[in-house]
Protein backbone atom coordinates (compact mmCIF):
# COMPACT_ATOMS: atom_id res chain seq x y z
CA UNK A 1 0.00 0.00 0.00
CA UNK A 2 1.08 3.81 -0.72
CA UNK A 3 -0.48 5.21 2.03
CA UNK A 4 -1.62 4.56 5.83
CA UNK A 5 -3.60 6.55 7.91
CA UNK A 6 -4.14 5.46 11.72
CA UNK A 7 -6.44 7.28 14.04
CA UNK A 8 -8.94 6.99 17.10
CA UNK A 9 -12.46 7.17 16.53
CA UNK A 10 -15.77 6.15 18.22
CA UNK A 11 -13.46 4.65 21.00
CA UNK A 12 -11.26 2.47 19.30
CA UNK A 13 -8.10 2.41 16.95
CA UNK A 14 -8.68 2.25 13.20
CA UNK A 15 -6.15 2.33 10.25
CA UNK A 16 -6.81 3.21 6.89
CA UNK A 17 -4.46 1.79 3.70
CA UNK A 18 -4.64 2.59 -0.15
CA UNK A 19 -2.97 2.20 -2.89
CA UNK A 20 -2.61 5.79 -3.67
CA UNK A 21 -1.61 8.88 -1.26
CA UNK A 22 -4.49 10.25 0.46
CA UNK A 23 -5.17 14.15 0.04
CA UNK A 24 -5.12 16.36 3.24
CA UNK A 25 -8.44 16.97 2.71
CA UNK A 26 -9.35 12.92 1.98
CA UNK A 27 -8.09 12.60 5.64
CA UNK A 28 -10.00 14.99 7.39
CA UNK A 29 -13.21 14.09 5.66
CA UNK A 30 -12.97 10.41 7.06
CA UNK A 31 -12.64 11.76 10.72
CA UNK A 32 -15.33 13.56 9.60
CA UNK A 33 -17.55 11.08 9.24
CA UNK A 34 -16.48 9.29 11.92
CA UNK A 35 -17.27 12.19 13.96
CA UNK A 36 -20.47 12.84 12.47
CA UNK A 37 -21.40 9.02 13.17
CA UNK A 38 -20.30 9.21 16.57
CA UNK A 39 -22.05 12.36 17.40
CA UNK A 40 -25.79 10.93 16.86
CA UNK A 41 -25.48 7.42 18.23
CA UNK A 42 -22.54 7.19 20.88
CA UNK A 43 -24.13 6.24 24.04
CA UNK A 44 -20.52 7.47 25.97
CA UNK A 45 -20.95 11.39 25.43
CA UNK A 46 -23.61 13.05 26.66
CA UNK A 47 -24.09 15.13 23.67
CA UNK A 48 -25.08 12.65 20.71
CA UNK A 49 -28.66 12.58 19.60
CA UNK A 50 -29.27 9.06 20.96
CA UNK A 51 -28.36 10.83 24.71
CA UNK A 52 -31.12 13.42 24.02
CA UNK A 53 -33.69 10.58 23.01
CA UNK A 54 -32.39 8.90 26.21
CA UNK A 55 -33.16 11.66 28.17
CA UNK A 56 -36.47 12.72 26.86
CA UNK A 57 -37.38 10.11 24.34
CA UNK A 58 -38.98 11.80 21.38
CA UNK A 59 -37.27 11.84 17.20
CA UNK A 60 -34.23 12.13 15.57
CA UNK A 61 -33.68 12.64 12.24
CA UNK A 62 -30.95 10.51 10.65
CA UNK A 63 -28.70 10.52 7.42
CA UNK A 64 -29.86 8.74 4.38
CA UNK A 65 -27.44 5.69 5.49
CA UNK A 66 -29.58 5.35 8.93
CA UNK A 67 -32.47 3.84 7.09
CA UNK A 68 -30.32 1.69 5.86
CA UNK A 69 -28.86 0.84 9.32
CA UNK A 70 -32.64 0.27 10.77
CA UNK A 71 -33.39 -1.87 8.23
CA UNK A 72 -30.54 -4.36 9.13
CA UNK A 73 -31.20 -4.18 12.65
CA UNK A 74 -35.12 -4.97 12.51
CA UNK A 75 -33.85 -7.62 10.39
CA UNK A 76 -31.44 -9.24 12.97
CA UNK A 77 -34.33 -8.50 15.61
CA UNK A 78 -36.88 -10.31 14.08
CA UNK A 79 -34.58 -13.37 12.81
CA UNK A 80 -32.75 -13.76 16.66
CA UNK A 81 -36.77 -13.60 18.25
CA UNK A 82 -35.06 -10.11 19.92
CA UNK A 83 -31.76 -11.36 20.99
CA UNK A 84 -29.94 -8.83 18.69
CA UNK A 85 -32.09 -5.10 19.76
CA UNK A 86 -31.12 -1.47 19.60
CA UNK A 87 -32.99 -1.09 22.66
CA UNK A 88 -30.29 -3.30 24.83
CA UNK A 89 -28.49 -0.32 26.26
CA UNK A 90 -30.60 -0.22 29.40
CA UNK A 91 -29.97 -3.21 30.62
CA UNK A 92 -26.12 -3.04 29.17
CA UNK A 93 -26.00 0.33 31.18
CA UNK A 94 -27.70 -1.47 34.15
CA UNK A 95 -24.95 -4.43 34.33
CA UNK A 96 -22.14 -1.29 34.56
CA UNK A 97 -21.60 -0.92 30.46
CA UNK A 98 -22.48 2.82 31.08
CA UNK A 99 -21.53 6.53 29.68
CA UNK A 100 -19.51 6.33 32.35
CA UNK A 101 -17.51 2.88 32.72
CA UNK A 102 -18.44 1.96 35.91
CA UNK A 103 -18.27 -1.62 34.93
CA UNK A 104 -20.86 -2.18 38.00
CA UNK A 105 -23.90 -3.80 37.98
CA UNK A 106 -27.00 -1.67 39.35
CA UNK A 107 -29.84 -3.88 38.78
CA UNK A 108 -30.43 -7.50 38.21
CA UNK A 109 -30.38 -8.42 34.32
CA UNK A 110 -33.63 -7.56 32.95
CA UNK A 111 -35.11 -7.99 28.89
CA UNK A 112 -34.62 -4.94 26.53
CA UNK A 113 -38.14 -3.23 25.80
CA UNK A 114 -40.18 -4.78 23.25
CA UNK A 115 -39.09 -2.76 19.65
CA UNK A 116 -43.01 -2.27 18.91
CA UNK A 117 -43.76 -1.01 22.42
CA UNK A 118 -41.22 1.92 22.64
CA UNK A 119 -39.17 2.36 18.92
CA UNK A 120 -40.38 3.75 15.52
CA UNK A 121 -37.79 3.89 12.89
CA UNK A 122 -38.70 5.01 9.17
CA UNK A 123 -36.37 6.44 6.13
CA UNK A 124 -36.48 9.46 7.98
CA UNK A 125 -35.44 8.88 11.23
CA UNK A 126 -36.49 7.34 14.17
CA UNK A 127 -38.42 7.72 17.57
CA UNK A 128 -39.10 7.00 20.96
CA UNK A 129 -41.98 6.95 23.27
CA UNK A 130 -40.41 7.29 26.41
CA UNK A 131 -37.18 7.92 27.16
CA UNK A 132 -34.63 4.94 26.59
CA UNK A 133 -31.33 4.37 25.65
CA UNK A 134 -30.41 2.89 22.21
CA UNK A 135 -27.06 1.35 21.81
CA UNK A 136 -26.41 0.15 17.50
CA UNK A 137 -23.03 -1.02 18.23
CA UNK A 138 -24.08 -4.45 16.72
CA UNK A 139 -23.69 -3.00 13.50
CA UNK A 140 -22.84 0.76 13.14
CA UNK A 141 -19.45 -0.02 13.63
CA UNK A 142 -19.17 -1.56 10.57
CA UNK A 143 -21.30 0.93 8.80
CA UNK A 144 -19.18 3.59 9.28
CA UNK A 145 -16.61 1.10 7.96
CA UNK A 146 -18.79 1.22 4.60
CA UNK A 147 -19.01 5.11 4.90
CA UNK A 148 -15.39 5.39 4.77
CA UNK A 149 -14.67 2.88 2.14
CA UNK A 150 -17.41 4.26 -0.04
CA UNK A 151 -16.04 7.82 0.39
CA UNK A 152 -12.86 7.01 -1.07
CA UNK A 153 -13.93 5.08 -4.03
CA UNK A 154 -15.94 7.75 -5.02
CA UNK A 155 -12.94 9.92 -4.77
CA UNK A 156 -10.95 6.82 -7.12
CA UNK A 157 -9.34 5.30 -4.55
CA UNK A 158 -9.95 1.47 -6.12
CA UNK A 159 -7.12 -0.20 -3.81
CA UNK A 160 -8.94 0.22 -0.09
CA UNK A 161 -8.90 -1.40 3.28
CA UNK A 162 -10.68 0.33 6.13
CA UNK A 163 -9.34 -1.60 9.34
CA UNK A 164 -11.34 -0.22 12.64
CA UNK A 165 -10.18 -3.08 15.01
CA UNK A 166 -11.69 -6.01 13.61
CA UNK A 167 -14.10 -5.06 11.52
CA UNK A 168 -12.84 -4.46 8.35
CA UNK A 169 -13.83 -3.90 4.19
CA UNK A 170 -11.36 -4.34 1.41
CA UNK A 171 -12.45 -2.96 -2.22
CA UNK A 172 -9.15 -4.13 -4.13
CA UNK A 173 -7.95 -6.80 -7.06
CA UNK A 174 -6.68 -10.19 -5.22
CA UNK A 175 -7.06 -11.57 -2.26
CA UNK A 176 -5.15 -11.12 1.27
CA UNK A 177 -4.94 -13.73 4.15
CA UNK A 178 -6.03 -12.80 7.73
CA UNK A 179 -5.77 -14.57 10.71
CA UNK A 180 -8.74 -14.75 12.95
CA UNK A 181 -7.17 -13.83 16.34
CA UNK A 182 -7.64 -16.83 19.08
CA UNK A 183 -10.47 -15.03 21.34
CA UNK A 184 -8.20 -16.51 24.79
CA UNK A 185 -4.59 -15.48 23.19
CA UNK A 186 -4.06 -12.62 20.95
CA UNK A 187 -0.79 -13.89 19.93
CA UNK A 188 -2.38 -17.03 18.50
CA UNK A 189 -4.93 -17.61 15.64
CA UNK A 190 -7.47 -20.92 15.15
CA UNK A 191 -7.38 -20.06 11.66
CA UNK A 192 -7.09 -18.19 7.93
CA UNK A 193 -9.18 -16.80 6.08
CA UNK A 194 -8.97 -14.93 2.45
CA UNK A 195 -10.40 -11.65 1.81
CA UNK A 196 -10.81 -10.64 -1.87
CA UNK A 197 -13.14 -7.26 -2.61
CA UNK A 198 -16.31 -7.61 0.53
CA UNK A 199 -15.47 -7.37 4.41
CA UNK A 200 -14.33 -9.40 6.80
CA UNK A 201 -15.79 -8.79 10.82
CA UNK A 202 -15.17 -10.41 14.53
CA UNK A 203 -16.43 -10.10 17.74
CA UNK A 204 -15.47 -11.54 21.03
CA UNK A 205 -16.79 -11.39 24.34
CA UNK A 206 -13.60 -11.10 26.59
CA UNK A 207 -13.10 -7.28 24.13
CA UNK A 208 -14.80 -6.09 26.67
CA UNK A 209 -15.23 -8.33 29.90
CA UNK A 210 -15.85 -7.01 33.71
CA UNK A 211 -16.76 -8.86 36.70
CA UNK A 212 -18.10 -12.90 36.81
CA UNK A 213 -19.31 -13.45 33.34
CA UNK A 214 -20.39 -10.12 32.37
CA UNK A 215 -19.15 -8.83 28.79
CA UNK A 216 -20.87 -6.67 26.11
CA UNK A 217 -22.40 -9.27 23.90
CA UNK A 218 -26.35 -9.22 26.03
CA UNK A 219 -28.81 -10.96 24.58
CA UNK A 220 -31.65 -8.46 25.01
CA UNK A 221 -34.52 -11.19 25.60
CA UNK A 222 -32.73 -11.94 29.36
CA UNK A 223 -30.73 -8.91 29.64
CA UNK A 224 -27.43 -11.61 30.22
CA UNK A 225 -24.72 -11.94 28.67
CA UNK A 226 -23.86 -14.82 25.96
CA UNK A 227 -21.90 -17.69 27.78
CA UNK A 228 -22.17 -20.48 24.68
CA UNK A 229 -20.48 -18.34 22.23
CA UNK A 230 -17.20 -16.38 22.99
CA UNK A 231 -16.15 -15.29 19.33
CA UNK A 232 -17.46 -14.91 15.60
CA UNK A 233 -16.34 -14.08 12.33
CA UNK A 234 -17.91 -13.39 9.17
CA UNK A 235 -17.50 -12.76 5.83
CA UNK A 236 -20.25 -10.89 4.05
CA UNK A 237 -20.45 -7.74 0.82
CA UNK A 238 -20.22 -5.32 3.30
CA UNK A 239 -19.30 -4.49 6.93
CA UNK A 240 -22.36 -3.15 8.26
CA UNK A 241 -24.14 -6.90 7.39
CA UNK A 242 -20.68 -8.79 8.50
CA UNK A 243 -20.94 -6.91 11.95
CA UNK A 244 -24.36 -7.26 12.25
CA UNK A 245 -24.45 -10.53 11.43
CA UNK A 246 -21.17 -11.48 14.04
CA UNK A 247 -23.17 -9.75 17.20
CA UNK A 248 -26.83 -12.30 15.72
CA UNK A 249 -24.20 -15.04 15.82
CA UNK A 250 -23.76 -15.20 19.78
CA UNK A 251 -27.96 -15.58 19.66
CA UNK A 252 -29.21 -17.81 17.17
CA UNK A 253 -28.16 -20.94 14.36
CA UNK A 254 -26.48 -19.33 11.34
CA UNK A 255 -29.58 -21.38 9.67
CA UNK A 256 -31.84 -18.90 10.77
CA UNK A 257 -30.06 -16.13 9.45
CA UNK A 258 -29.06 -17.93 5.89
CA UNK A 259 -32.73 -17.87 4.94
CA UNK A 260 -32.26 -13.68 4.90
CA UNK A 261 -28.47 -13.27 4.36
CA UNK A 262 -25.54 -14.09 2.29
CA UNK A 263 -22.60 -14.82 4.18
CA UNK A 264 -19.57 -17.34 5.43
CA UNK A 265 -18.66 -17.56 9.25
CA UNK A 266 -16.83 -19.40 11.48
CA UNK A 267 -17.74 -19.38 15.31
CA UNK A 268 -15.51 -20.77 18.78
CA UNK A 269 -17.87 -21.80 21.85
CA UNK A 270 -17.04 -21.68 25.21
CA UNK A 271 -15.99 -25.43 25.20
CA UNK A 272 -13.45 -24.74 22.79
CA UNK A 273 -15.10 -26.30 19.86
CA UNK A 274 -15.13 -24.20 16.52
CA UNK A 275 -17.70 -24.33 13.38
CA UNK A 276 -17.26 -22.80 10.11
CA UNK A 277 -19.49 -22.40 7.09
CA UNK A 278 -18.90 -24.99 4.17
CA UNK A 279 -17.11 -24.42 2.08
CA UNK A 280 -15.27 -22.02 3.71
CA UNK A 281 -12.31 -19.64 2.32
CA UNK A 282 -9.63 -20.55 4.17
CA UNK A 283 -8.80 -23.04 7.35
CA UNK A 284 -9.23 -23.51 10.69
CA UNK A 285 -5.93 -24.95 12.80
CA UNK A 286 -6.78 -27.77 14.65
Amino acid sequence: MADSFSFEAIGTGWRVDTGAALLPGQRSHLLRLAEEYDALYSRFRTDSGVMALAAAGGSLPLPPHGADLGRLLRSLYELTGGGVSPLVGDPLAAQGYDAGYSLTPTQQPAPARAWNDVLTWTDDGLALREPAILDVGAAGKGQLVDLMVDYLRAEGHDDVVVDASGDMRRAADGTITVALEHPYDPTSAIGVVGLGTGALCASASNRRAWGDGLHHVLDARTGRSVDTVVATWVLAADAMTADGLCTALFLTDPADLATAFTFDYVLMYSDGRARCSAPLAGALFS
